[in-house]
């Protein structure tokens, strides 16, 4: 799942602009990418961004990939039912809710349009804000009756069963040490029978770990990726396709041989 952000204060990557977005999309798509997840909204804190700002930023530009690549899957990273009705409209394929069920309504969008649903564990916080020392009695249990809940709710609103992913939210409500160890006990999650998707690219856990900005998370972020894939992942959202593919398909090689 390559990232394609149209935000223009996004920690990693700026909005480059719709043109540029859309060749960016491309070379996702040329680098191995399966899925593309546009976003509008920063995920962090910041200036405010109406759902009608959100539409302007993303909707366009999902019909125009929709017409250029009639094979990718769209995803849309928003946790808005108004922003998910309209994009599912312009082609959507699956809508991203990092927020973990911030609007309710998304799972009945999902299911009228017949489109996926990544139901993420976000620790209870309201959209775009920090966790302040989260606090867990276990945090992989509570990631995993989180986020299945929240899947067999949107099951039971109409999104078809297979549609649905789960996402542990690295980062999102939850420090360094508790990312690190829903990463170590990824397997739990795999073993609850949803595929499980994960967003490690080049976040803060990675960071702090290993001492390092954004602009230099690059192995730690395929290493975590590598031990995601291990343990079972199915889908991971990355900003460097090329060498995510690359990673991956160098897990797969070797658990074939594994025996």
């Amino acid at each position: 799942m390559g990232v394609i952000n149209r935000t223009p204060d996004s920690f990693f990557e700026r909005d480059p602009g719709f043109s540029a977005a859309l060749d960016a999309v491309s070379r996702a798509v040329a680098d191995g990418a399966a899925i593309v997840d546009i976003g509008g909204v920063r995920a962090g804190p910041g200036e405010d961004v109406s759902p009608a700002q959100e539409v302007d930023r993303v909707a366009g530009l999902v019909a125009a990939v929709r017409e250029r690549h009639r094979d990718v899957v769209i995803s849309v990273d928003t946790w808005r039912a108004e922003v998910g009705e309209v994009v599912a409209q312009a082609g959507a394929d699956l809508l991203n809710d990092a927020w973990g069920g911030a609007d309710p309504r998304l799972a009945d969008v999902a299911a009228k349009h017949g489109i996926g649903l990544v139901c993420s564990h976000a620790g209870g916080l309201p959209p775009r804000t920090r966790p302040l020392r989260p606090s867990y009695p276990d945090v992989m249990t509570d990631v995993i009756e989180y986020t299945t809940e929240y899947a067999k709710r949107a099951v039971v609103s109409g999104v078809n069963p297979d549609s649905v992913l789960v996402d542990p939210a690295h980062d999102f409500g939850k420090n360094t040490w508790q990312s690190l160890e829903v990463t170590r006990r990824l397997g739990e999650l795999v073993d609850t029978g949803w595929p499980v998707l994960v967003a490690v690219s080049h976040k803060d856990f990675i960071g702090e770990s290993l001492g390092l900005p954004v602009g230099q998370r690059g192995e730690g972020t395929t290493a975590v990726l590598a031990l995601c894939a291990w343990l079972g992942a199915r889908v991971f959202r990355v900003h460097d396709v090329r060498a995510a593919r690359a990673a991956l398909d160098a897990v797969c090689e070797l658990l074939a041989g594994r025996g």
